[in-house]
């Protein structure tokens, strides 16, 4: 009988420094605080689309049945970026960021930092470390992947407006959107498990400089030489690094591929069919670099404790994800669904109306608009807290709040001087004072609707209203605040933010 030899055991020394690593280990567990989507209210019937274009494209009829989310004349990315942090910070409480990361192919600018602006709407720090990824429809996933192999508390935003040609098979298919997701290592509702990424130059559609729109190659072509080639392998090499097995993934979210394609890779994978996420494309459509994430928002809605979620993104290769959900998801939820976002938008059936918001057709507004609308950066930089931050004043002497700050408190019983101090506006809840439904005045959606708002705890201000459907604005309305466009300048191709009131409820009836 042959007697193997006893196992060797460890020293002090190498006991010590195991429990070190493993004490390092522990602390260095990083995952997502909290992440939340944020989908326009606007909701374009795709049977608007079809009826308006069936004459060009007769096979566009096989896609005409549900929705997709549009932006309104004065939402971009940004204004979206914006809408879907604020929510995801509301639910991460005191959550301190370090970096924030803008995702997006559709950035405002080329050449402004979009990250910066995010950060300035969100009353962040100066010193907050700011980055813009962008190139592909794998930057919001590769720029999450950047987040959690960082020690640093990281928001990170994936926000995509993507035009389409007119009549295409894309204008049906694409949707617009937003997604924020913090991460860190404390109060995780998702631990991050592994991740794996591969690199690979298959063009199944592009977008050159000085292009607003995409070329898209043929759509079987892409299925069977890209995405059943790159996808499989990405998802064995995921499972290979973790040490799962597909039996084990209880949620599996797979973006940039079709329905079809899903459940073929789920074959081909060994992954339950039953544990797809939906794709989300029947009442949004697929909305860019933000679509990996939106689904990652709506798988972890949608899970339990204890629970493992699988994420890959198809773009130039792939990105895949693996979490696992904490007892802390019981606690920790969005405001406001992606599922609660779907069921009560706003219908639209005007294409042409769309069409405008998207600047696709030009429409004569007539000679008032023909004015200089050029922005004055010196004013605009003196007063940058107040218009991008939303900040206005709060007396320390009589305790009135005002907006815009000023030197002078407005109270007449006080009319003090310099005992004015910073008092944030942007999350408060207002009313109608007054309002006016103007015709005449300059607006990409007529008419143009403003009036006097009162702050719940004190305040007055002349503003635009935003959301709100001819005939709904009333008296006493109660509204919240957001971010948007406020105007263009055409000639210098520059357009300004500040904030607007909008319904306290998301269909805004």
């Amino acid at each position: 009988m042959q007697i193997s030899p006893p196992e060797p055991t460890c020293g002090a020394d190498e006991q010590v420094v195991r429990h070190a690593l493993s004490m390092e280990n522990s602390l260095s567990e990083t995952g997502i605080i909290s992440i939340s989507g944020y989908l326009p209210r606007r909701r374009l019937a795709r049977k608007a689309i079809v009826d308006a274009n069936r004459w060009a494209n007769p096979a566009l009829s096989a896609m005409g049945s549900g929705h997709r989310t549009i932006c309104a004349h004065d939402e971009d990315s940004l204004t979206m970026a914006v809408e879907a942090s604020r929510s995801c910070m509301v639910a991460a409480e005191c959550f301190d960021a370090q970096v924030v990361q803008f995702a997006s192919t559709t950035p405002p600018f080329t050449d402004r930092a979009a990250s910066v602006m995010l950060t300035e709407a969100l009353s962040l720090p100066d010193t907050v470390r700011c980055a813009d990824v962008t190139g592909n429809l794998g930057s919001g996933s590769v720029a999450l992947i950047q987040a959690l192999e960082s020690s640093r508390n990281t928001l990170t935003v994936a926000s995509d407006k993507r035009m389409a040609k007119i009549a295409s098979a894309q204008e049906l298919a694409f949707g617009h959107a937003a997604v924020a997701v913090a991460t860190g290592s404390e109060n995780l509702i998702a631990r991050f498990i592994a991740s794996h990424c591969t690199s690979v130059d298959f063009i199944d559609h592009y977008r050159s400089t000085g292009m607003e729109t995409d070329y898209f190659l043929e759509d079987r072509w892409i299925r069977d030489e890209g995405q059943m080639k790159v996808v499989p392998l990405a998802i064995e090499a995921l499972l290979e690094k973790s040490g799962c097995a597909a039996s084990d993934i209880h949620h599996v979210a797979i973006a940039g591929v079709s329905r079809a394609a899903m459940r073929q890779i789920a074959k081909r994978c060994g992954i339950d069919e039953a544990t797809l996420v939906d794709p989300l494309d029947t009442e949004c459509g697929f909305t860019g670099s933000a679509h990996a994430l939106l689904m990652l928002c709506h798988a972890i809605e949608a899970a339990g404790p204890n629970e493992k979620v699988l994420l890959l993104n198809f773009a130039q290769g792939t990105q895949v994800l693996l979490f696992e959900t904490t007892d802390a998801l019981i606690d920790v939820r969005a405001s406001s669904t992606i599922k609660s976002q779907l069921e009560c938008g706003f219908d639209d059936q005007n294409y042409l109306r769309f069409l405008s918001f998207s600047e696709q057709i030009k429409v004569d507004w007539g000679i008032r608009a023909e004015r200089d609308n050029r922005t004055s950066m010196s004013a605009f930089n003196r007063h940058r807290k107040t218009i991008t931050a939303f900040i206005g004043g709060k007396c320390t002497k009589c305790g009135t709040r005002q907006f815009p700050k000023g030197q002078c408190c407005v109270n007449p019983d006080c009319r003090s001087f310099d005992t004015l101090v910073d008092e944030p506006f942007q999350n408060k809840i207002g009313k109608v004072k007054s309002f006016t439904e103007d015709w005449l005045a300059i607006s990409a959606n007529p008419p143009l609707m403003y009036g006097n708002v009162q702050f719940d705890d004190g305040g007055v201000i002349m503003m635009e209203l935003a959301d709100f459907e001819l005939g709904q604005l009333a008296v006493g309305t109660p509204v919240r605040f957001v971010f948007r466009i406020k105007d263009r300048d055409p000639k210098r191709n520059f357009h300004r933010y500040f904030w607007k009131a909008a319904p306290t409820n998301t269909s805004g009836e």
